[in-house]
């Protein structure tokens, strides 16, 4: 899942990024409405947490360019607790949800997943291929009923491709769903990366290689 924090309280961005990147979710952050802005109009996210009072540009504007471009981006508003006017306002200008600061974190972690599956088409918590198992909620995989050990990134890349059913996936949607925005367009990490979870699933390899065109299972 790709997700974007946007919060003028840089402790508290940087907080919730660390937090959701722990869940195996590919976070950018902004601290300011236009850089928010600017990121969202060159990158998909599913989610975006958002702060409603920002500089640069007011977070309800921000709210109004994601409804404006279309798209399935979800937005869960950031507001003062138990201002009534804040989360009438956001829920209007087309946000999904709310949530009311301060907030408890494992609160925060529910409403952004439940956003994200609102966000693309729904995947069950647990994906199969064969004897290849993946438990998203709780971050494990298995092969034959042998633990992986696989890290995030590993875990997020097949996450990916059992997601696909079958179908290529290039490794610029891998980049794109599993590695932030600061990533080098040019590095070789979704290369390295299916290379090492290839080795942790073993024999016989179910990732294939399409040349020019990306991977599949």
């Amino acid at each position: 899942m790709r997700v974007l924090v946007v919060d003028d309280e840089r402790a508290l961005a940087d907080l919730v990024t660390a937090g959701l990147a722990r869940q195996a979710m590919a976070v950018d952050t902004a601290y300011r409405g236009d850089d928010a802005d600017e990121l969202l109009s060159v990158n998909d996210y599913d989610v975006v947490v958002l702060d409603r009072d920002l500089p640069g540009l007011h977070g309800d504007v921000v709210v109004r360019r994601v409804a404006e471009r279309g798209g399935g981006t979800r937005i869960l508003m950031l507001t003062a607790a138990g201002d009534l006017t804040d989360r009438v306002a956001g829920l209007e200008n087309g946000a999904d949800d709310y949530l009311a600061k301060p907030f408890e974190y494992p609160e925060l972690v529910a409403r952004v997943r439940a956003l994200g599956r609102r966000a693309a088409p729904a995947s069950p918590p647990v994906l199969r291929s064969g004897d290849l198992v993946l438990d998203v909620a709780r971050h494990t995989a298995t092969r034959g009923g042998r633990d992986l050990g696989l890290s995030t990134k590993e875990l997020m890349v097949l996450e990916v491709l059992l997601a696909a059913d079958g179908r290529i996936v290039s490794a610029e949607d891998l980049l794109e769903k599993v590695w932030d925005v600061n990533i080098d367009p040019f590095t070789n990490a979704v290369r390295v990366t299916v290379s090492k979870l290839r080795r942790k699933l073993g024999a016989p390899d179910p990732i294939t290689t399409v040349p020019g065109r990306g991977y599949r299972l």
